[in-house]
């Protein structure tokens, strides 16, 4: 005679592979995409990035020193309090992306879009913005001691010289 067994369906769904949408960190850098992820606080440090997608990421409080984005696609992105020193961000957009207060001494900015981003209270000490275009950025309280701005369009649509 054969007998029918009750498995409970919680112990079914422990056995059964995970389901689950795939961690975002893992994600992106297995794929090097992750647009709207939610990756606060992530740590990134030199990861390379490179040609990423990131539109509309919060990256608030990530650590992104050294990493490679360039070329990466980060436009509407929260980088808010994010530790970006020493990153290369050339070629990247960044338009309508919120630099808020976030750590971008000697990162290279060479040619990044940057139209419409806040970059307010921003350390951009010894960063090479050569070719950026600012325009309408929000630069209020941003440090820019020794950046280097040769061809960048400011705020104001002036082309520094």
């Amino acid at each position: 005679m054969k007998r029918l067994f009750f498995v409970p369906l919680s112990v079914l769904l422990t056995l059964l592979p995970s389901c689950a949408q795939p961690d975002p960190q893992e994600q992106l850098l297995q794929e090097k995409r992750c647009s709207n992820c939610e990756l606060q606080g992530v740590d990134l440090t030199a990861a390379d990035l490179e040609k990423a997608q990131l539109n509309g990421a919060n990256l608030s409080d990530a650590k992104l020193s050294q990493a490679n984005l360039s070329g990466g696609l980060l436009d509407g992105a929260v980088l808010s309090n994010a530790d970006l020193s020493n990153a290369k961000l050339d070629g990247a957009g960044l338009g309508r992306a919120d630099l808020s207060n976030a750590n971008l001494q000697r990162a290279n900015l060479q040619r990044a879009y940057l139209r419409g981003a806040n970059l307010t209270g921003a350390d951009l000490t010894g960063a090479n913005l050569t070719d950026a275009d600012l325009s309408a950025a929000n630069l209020d309280g941003a440090k820019l001691d020794g950046a280097v701005l040769t061809g960048a369009l400011m705020p104001d649509g002036a082309v520094q010289n």
